[in-house]
């Protein structure tokens, strides 16, 4: 996340919100941040939520995440908003949604996920 720019805009019990720049380090040959950047990003967001429900000294790995693309990530930010849906005894189902921030500060969403986390 570091290489990414990525940094914590706001975290809550079971949600956070990250934010990253769209750079060249992150875009493809049209012009977008490739979808890869949007995993990323929303696998951590995810990832963080749910570790926001977990013990203290607590970490957290994906055990799986699906993603579904569904706009091109095109402006200069991209926000992940990561979501706990149930955190159970051993695994916790998480969602997370990318959106691209425009030049202009509108958002469109471009890639919803889901998965589940489990503390190490």
């Amino acid at each position: 996340m570091t290489t990414m720019q990525a940094r914590i805009d706001d975290i809550a019990i079971g949600r956070v919100i990250l934010r990253m720049p769209i750079t060249d380090a992150v875009g493809q040959q049209h012009g977008f941040a490739h979808a890869g950047a949007s995993f990323a990003l929303g696998d951590s967001a995810a990832g963080y939520a749910a570790l926001s429900t977990m013990p203290e000294g607590a970490e957290v790995l994906t055990i799986e995440m699906k993603i579904n693309l569904i706009a091109p990530a095109r402006g200069v930010f991209l926000w992940a908003t990561g979501e706990v849906l149930k955190a159970g005894r051993r695994l916790t189902v998480v969602r997370a949604t990318v959106e691209a921030e425009a030049a202009d500060g509108s958002r469109t969403p471009v890639a919803l996920l889901q998965g589940t986390m489990i503390p190490t």
